[in-house]
């Protein structure tokens, strides 16, 4: 969940480093870091606790000049946020080095390290392996040899970044379990956890591979696979600057809610004809492998564990297939018993979800029909391993809460049930009504969230609230859950999502006029069993938040003090995609009056590489 960059250049590079740390902040902001060879071959390295904003301003108290350095954004693991627990580590200043991930045995190696005479400034895992690196080196006097056997060492999940004043012009770059990426430049060459990082030097890109070592030059890169030099391929990415700025916008939050409507056209745009979902748009031989399918698992986490939840409401309803959904950490560690014809499919943002990835990792090896990967990112781990992948297309999400990442996934795992319904039964009515009203989407979603202020008003009851209540039935449950996910992490209100039909086997208990609950209530089946349970809340002084397509109904004097605000009407099916958006503006509006960090929410980072 760290963040890493590197460089190796003619020119100085320490503002380099700065500006892609800044674009990585998402993946931690605990504190930072970098690291330079001086010309007079020394290390200078400078660490603050804290942003990266603290280190650029260290930085011009303190210049740091070189042209080959290391920089590093944290998200604590081991070792409290703190200058002293900051990366880069250094060893005998010979050797310094930046860590993502987590060195599962690194109690033992620092017992073995300690009793060699090595000693240790730092709480964190990761100063062990600056030191092995070290004590192999004083072995060997090669450095790939010396960074062999200390992975050797290594358990858990990592990328390291190194460089050594014993090879001024040289950077080191080793991946295993923790992404990591090659940027090629002109007489110049970088290392970054993600490509956003270094778009302002270079769009071409090389994405390493578990077990990889990265020797680079000014002018070559070679990567290396155990002893044998391997090729990767380099990709090209022509993503547009703008979209890693905020533009008129004060939190990337905002911008990525507002940028909604259009990437759910973006999702859409060549998966759909007039009248018929393409099943090739999800991989090669997928409508063969769809025909088969008996049986779905969804593997998520967080936010994209929500997303699948909706899912298994469609896939039963739509498809009539059973469907099992589970949180990757609890799936990973425990006995699987995959169901005949199972298609297992995991789902995340970035692609590169630690126990998700791991999760995948494991049904590749058990008896799973296939594997899907749903994700945001191209070349992500998880698009290159799993036999079929779906880009949601969401484009650059920034912001650690996700917004426009779990819309554009429910319009994926829709266009997969219709796709798998297809396979399986052949073109319908049902399949071109649903694609009528998937292209209306986007405009409705701009209706929507043109009710910003009507929101923002809502807010204001928040602000002095420690707890809320969401409910939801049936689609909108998963939704519930979501609602409340969003106001837990931006504006660190207690919240709770329930199905609403549960109110009564507990959480009734929680309700009084201190109390806001915040309901979706759709004309669908279930209309009169969610009255029902707002009368509930109403009996106990609960403060009633509500959003409807029913507003005739709210207008006499049973719920006079409720607030509400109109939902355009859609189909049932989709009103998932709909009901979410005020919610996530809803904990947008509080988080701000509150005055939390919004894009950079406290002990939260973007992407989870580590357990």
């Amino acid at each position: 969940m760290c963040g890493i960059v590197g460089a190796v250049a003619k020119r100085p590079v320490a503002n380099l480093l700065i500006d892609g740390l800044k674009k990585l902040e998402y993946r931690g902001y605990d504190s930072a870091g970098l690291a330079v060879i001086n010309n007079k071959q020394e290390l200078e390295r400078l660490r603050v606790a804290g942003k990266v904003r603290e280190l650029e301003l260290a930085l011009h108290k303190h210049p740091c000049n070189g042209t080959t350095g290391i920089a590093h954004t944290r998200w604590a693991t081991h070792g409290a946020p703190s200058e002293k627990n900051a990366h880069p580590f250094i060893s005998h200043d010979q050797f310094a080095l930046v860590h993502n991930g987590i060195i599962e045995n690194h109690s033992h190696l620092r017992e073995q390290l300690l009793k060699e005479g090595y000693q240790f400034s730092s709480d964190t895992d990761t100063e062990v392996v600056v030191h092995l690196l070290h004590k192999y080196y004083s072995q060997t006097k090669d450095l790939l040899n010396a960074i062999r056997s200390t992975v050797s060492e290594l358990r858990g999940a990592y990328a390291l970044g190194i460089i050594s004043t014993q090879y001024p012009n040289r950077l080191i770059a080793v991946r295993q379990g923790s992404p990591l990426v090659i940027g090629k430049g002109q007489g110049e060459n970088f290392i970054a956890s993600d490509p956003l990082a270094l778009l302002s030097t270079t769009q071409q890109f090389i994405y390493l591979e578990d077990n990889d070592v990265a020797d680079l030059t000014l002018d070559s890169i070679k990567i290396y696979n155990g002893d044998q030099e391997v090729k990767r391929e380099i990709h090209t990415m022509s993503l547009n600057q703008d979209a890693v700025e905020k533009g008129e916008y004060r939190h990337f939050m905002k911008k990525e809610i507002m940028e909604q409507p259009d990437s759910i056209s973006s999702c859409l745009e060549g998966r759909v004809t007039d009248e018929h979902v393409l099943p090739a748009i999800f991989g090669v031989n997928a409508d063969a492998i769809f025909a088969k399918v008996q049986h779905v698992q969804l593997v998520a986490c967080g936010t994209s564990y929500h997303a699948a939840l909706v899912a298994r409401y469609w896939l039963e309803s739509l498809a009539n297939i059973p469907c099992s959904v589970e949180v990757a950490s609890e799936f990973r560690y425990r006995d699987i018993a995959p169901s005949k014809n199972s298609l297992f499919i995991c789902l995340s943002q970035s692609g590169e979800t630690a126990d998700t990835l791991a999760a995948l990792r494991m049904a590749k090896k058990m008896d799973y029909l296939s594997t899907l990967a749903i994700c945001n990112v191209a070349n992500s781990s998880m698009t290159r391993e799993a036999d079929l992948q779906f880009l949601t297309r969401a484009g650059v999400e920034i912001g650690v809460a996700s917004t426009k990442a779990f819309v554009t996934q429910l319009i994926s795992l829709f266009l997969l049930v219709l796709a798998i319904r297809k396979t399986q039964n052949g073109n319908s009515e049902y399949e071109v009504e649903m694609i009528h009203a998937l292209r209306h989407l986007p405009a409705l979603a701009e209706t929507i969230l043109q009710q910003d202020r009507a929101v923002a008003n809502w807010a204001k009851s928040f602000t002095a609230k420690e707890h809320a209540i969401f409910i939801g039935r049936g689609l909108l449950y998963p939704i519930a859950l979501e609602g409340a996910l969003k106001m837990k992490e931006i504006s660190y209100i207690h919240a709770e999502g329930y199905p609403s039909g549960e109110l009564k086997h507990g959480p009734l208990a929680l309700v009084d006029n201190n109390m806001p609950v915040i309901s979706t209530i759709p004309g669908d089946h279930l209309l009169e069993k969610n009255l029902s349970n707002l009368q509930e809340v109403r009996a106990r002084g609960g403060k009633l938040f509500i959003l409807t397509d029913q507003i005739e109904l709210f207008h006499g004097d049973t719920f006079s003090d409720a607030h509400l605000i109109e939902m355009p009407v859609i189909h049932p099916m989709l009103t998932p995609v709909l009901y979410t958006l005020p919610l996530q503006l809803l904990a947008y509006h509080v988080a701000v009056l509150k005055g939390t960090d919004v894009d950079q929410p406290r002990n939260l980072a973007k992407s989870v590489t580590v357990e």
